[in-house]
C-alpha cells in the first residue's frame, strides 16, 4: 500500500501570534499623557497632537522607521574625482521621518513663543519617539542652540526664522537659499568628554563683517551628531578662553566651510541618526556672546537637551510597554491570555507605573519653560534637569529588558528591523549617555541645591512642589519629610546619585497625587516610596496595587480599553 502523500508546504498552522498593531492614535490611546497634559497646561488645545497621534500610528510611517533605521546614513568623504565632498547619504526615509517632525514643530518652533508651546512640543516629541526615536537628535539640537543666538542679535536675526520655520529644507545650499534649517553642536573632544573645559581647538581672531567677530577654527570635535545639519554651535578656545561659535555648514557666500567629516559612529542603537567625527581646518565660526562664556552657555544649551533625554526616554517607555501589553493581551499560555496571568499582571503593572510616573515627572519640566518670568518655574528647572534627565533615563534599559521578556523570544528577534522591541531596547542607552551621564546629573543637582539667585532657594521651591499634594497618601508625607531634611543638610558627592533618585520619586509622587487616578496613586507610594517593592518589575505586593485598573488605564483603546 504506497504511503499517503505528505503536503511538503502545510507542515503547520500559524497561531496563537500577536498581530501588528494598526488603526490606532498614539495620544487617544495614552490616558496619562492625556491627564498630565491637563495638568500642566489646561487650556492647550489638543487638535494639532491628535493629529500627529493618528499620523505617527500609520502603516507607512511605521515602515518608514524601520528603513530609516535598516538602511543607515553613508557618508561620503569625497566625489569620484577625488574632491571633498563630506556629505551624508540617507534614505529617502529619513527625510520623510525629519519632515514629519519639523512640520510638527518639534524642533525651534516653541521659541516663537505661542502660550503653552513648550509643553505642546513635548507631548509631540514623546508621540514622535515612539514612531522613531534617532532621527530626533537634530530635531532636539535645533530646539536647544535656538535661544542660544539670541547672544548674537544679527546671527539672530537672519537665522532665527529659518529656525523656527516648519518646512524641512535638506538641500545642501546655502541658508539663504533655504525655507528651513536645523543646527547640531559640536562639545565634546577624544581627552576630555564631558569635561569641556580639556577641549584643545583653537579659535583665532579673523576680523569682523555683519554677522560679528569671525573666528579660524582648527581641531577636532569626538562626537558631532547630525553632520548634515546646517550649522553647529561648537566650543573652542579663543584668546578670552573657552567660547562659543557659531559654524555654518556653507558660508554666505557659497562656498564650503572648512569642517571634514572623518567618520560615523558605528553605535549600538541610534542607528538612523549619522554621528560623527570631525576636524576643523581653519573653519570660519562667528562669537557667540561673550568671549571665555562657553561653557555657561553650553549648560543652558544642555538642560533643553536634557529635557529631550528625558522625554525621549519616557516615549520610548510607553512605546515598549504598548507592545508588552498588545502582544500579551492576544497571545494564550497555560488555558488564557498572558495578561490575565497573576505574575504577568504584576509585571505589566509595574510597567504601567513606571511609565505613567516618568511621563508626569518629563512634561512637569517642560512645563517651566512656558514660564520663564515665574521665579517658582525657573527654580524648578534648575532642579527637575538633572533629576529627570538622572532617573528617568536610568530607569529606561531595565525597562526596555523587562517589556522585551513579556514578548519572549518575538521581542529579542530583529527581523529586518520589523522587531521594534530589540530597536527600542538598544535605542535605551544613549539617552542616559548623552549630554551628561549619570555622575554629571548628581553634580548638576548638587550644584543646584547650593546655588543662590534672585529667584530664591531651590530647596524652598522643591518645598512648595511637594506641599501641593500633602495629605494624598503616608508613604509620601513620610518621603517628604525625610527627602526635605536631606537636602537642608551639606548632601556629599558621593551621595548625589541616591539624592536624585530620592527627589525624582518625590515629586513624582506629588504629580500622580495631583492627575492620576487613586489606584495609581495607592500602587506607586507602596511600592517606590513605602518600602513594598523587590529589586525588579514584577514584585508589586498584590495587598496595595490594583493590577485589573492600572492594566486597564494603560491597555490602548485600540486594543479593548
Amino acid at each position: 500500500m504506497a504511503p499517503e502523500a505528505i503536503d511538503m508546504d502545510a507542515t503547520h498552522e500559524v497561531f496563537n501570534q500577536a498581530l501588528p498593531r494598526t488603526g490606532n492614535n498614539l495620544l487617544a490611546d495614552n490616558a496619562a499623557l492625556r491627564d498630565a497634559l491637563h495638568f500642566n497646561a489646561p487650556a492647550l488645545a489638543t487638535e494639532e497632537l491628535e493629529r500627529l497621534g493618528a499620523a505617527l500610528a500609520r502603516p507607512e510611517m511605521q515602515t518608514h522607521a524601520r528603513l530609516a533605521n535598516v538602511v543607515t546614513p553613508q557618508l561620503h568623504t569625497h566625489d569620484r574625482f577625488g574632491h571633498r565632498a563630506d556629505q551624508v547619504e540617507f534614505h529617502p526615509s529619513y527625510h520623510a521621518l525629519m519632515g514629519l517632525a519639523v512640520e510638527s514643530g518639534l524642533h525651534g518652533t516653541p521659541w516663537a513663543g505661542a502660550p503653552h508651546d513648550h509643553v505642546r512640543r513635548a507631548a509631540a516629541f514623546m508621540l514622535f519617539t515612539e514612531l522613531e526615536p534617532s532621527v530626533l537628535c537634530p530635531i532636539s539640537m535645533t530646539y536647544a542652540v535656538t535661544p542660544a543666538l539670541r547672544a548674537n542679535p544679527a546671527l539672530a536675526a537672519f537665522w532665527g526664522p529659518l529656525l523656527t520655520s516648519r518646512v524641512y529644507d535638506p538641500r545642501f545650499v546655502p541658508a539663504s537659499q533655504k525655507r528651513g534649517v536645523t543646527m547640531g553642536m559640536g562639545m565634546t573632544e577624544k581627552q576630555g568628554g564631558s569635561d569641556v573645559r580639556a577641549n584643545t581647538t583653537q579659535a583665532t581672531p579673523a576680523g569682523s563683517d555683519d554677522w560679528g567677530q569671525r573666528f579660524s577654527i582648527v581641531g577636532h570635535k569626538w562626537f558631532m551628531s547630525a553632520p548634515m545639519c546646517d550649522a553647529f554651535l561648537v566650543l573652542a578656545q579663543s584668546p578670552g578662553g573657552l567660547s562659543c561659535f557659531f559654524m555654518p555648514r556653507l558660508l554666505p557666500d557659497g562656498a564650503v566651510n572648512a569642517l571634514r567629516i572623518e567618520r560615523l559612529k558605528d553605535k549600538l542603537g541610534n542607528k538612523a541618526n549619522a554621528s560623527s567625527e570631525v576636524e576643523f581646518v581653519g573653519a570660519v565660526g562667528w562669537l557667540v556672546g561673550a568671549e571665555g562664556r562657553g561653557v555657561p552657555q553650553i549648560l543652558e544649551m544642555g538642560s533643553m537637551t536634557r529635557l529631550d533625554c528625558a522625554l525621549g526616554t519616557a516615549g520610548l517607555m510607553r512605546q515598549a510597554l504598548t507592545l508588552a501589553l498588545h502582544h500579551t493581551a492576544q497571545r494564550s499560555a497555560f488555558g488564557k491570555p498572558l495578561i490575565e496571568q497573576p505574575l504577568m499582571k504584576n509585571v505589566l503593572a509595574d510597567l504601567a507605573l513606571e511609565s505613567e510616573a516618568a511621563t508626569a515627572l518629563a512634561l512637569r519640566l517642560a512645563r517651566t519653560l512656558d514660564h520663564p518670568d515665574d521665579a517658582h518655574e525657573v527654580l524648578m528647572r534648575r532642579l527637575l534637569t538633572p533629576v529627570a534627565k538622572f532617573w528617568i533615563c536610568k530607569r529606561g534599559s531595565p525597562f526596555a529588558q523587562e517589556a522585551m521578556e513579556c514578548l519572549g523570544g518575538n521581542g529579542y528577534v530583529e527581523e529586518g528591523g520589523e522587531g521594534v522591541m530589540a530597536r527600542i531596547y538598544r535605542e535605551m542607552p544613549v539617552n542616559s549617555i548623552w549630554e551628561g551621564a549619570g555622575n554629571i546629573m548628581g553634580l548638576d543637582l548638587l550644584r543646584a541645591l547650593r546655588k543662590g539667585g534672585r529667584e530664591g532657594s531651590v530647596a524652598e521651591a522643591l518645598d512648595a512642589e511637594l506641599a501641593a499634594a500633602r495629605g494624598a497618601h503616608p508613604a509620601l508625607d513620610r518621603a517628604r519629610d525625610a527627602l526635605l531634611a536631606r537636602v537642608d543638610a551639606a548632601t556629599a558627592e558621593a551621595d548625589a546619585r541616591r539624592l536624585a533618585q530620592d527627589v525624582a520619586l518625590a515629586v513624582q509622587g506629588a504629580l500622580l497625587a495631583q492627575h492620576a487616578p487613586g489606584f495609581v496613586l495607592d500602587a506607586f507610594c507602596a511600592s517606590r516610596l513605602g518600602g513594598d517593592w523587590g529589586q525588579t518589575f514584577g514584585t508589586l505586593a498584590a495587598a496595595s496595587a490594583d493590577f485589573d485598573a492600572i492594566n486597564a488605564r494603560a491597555l490602548p483603546q485600540s486594543e479593548g480599553n
